[in-house]
């Protein structure tokens, strides 16, 4: 049986005005492009580094 990928829930919840550009960035790159915004991404390593750089702008969710 195969195992199913866990994903996580991530909402955009303050603008990148006023931070790094590198953040802004990253919110473009994860395919925010609105404010309030929710993406379903899958969990690895790549997607939590750069979560890691804007968690002060996003919130995030595992998705069971």
């Amino acid at each position: 049986m195969a195992t199913k990928q866990k994903m996580l829930k991530v909402t955009w919840v303050k603008s990148a005005i006023g931070y790094n550009k590198k953040q802004a960035l990253i919110v473009e790159a994860l395919g925010f492009k609105k404010l309030g915004q929710t993406r379903i991404l899958p969990d690895n390593d790549s997607i939590r580094g750069s979560l890691h750089h804007i968690a002060h702008l996003v919130k995030v969710e595992e998705v069971k």
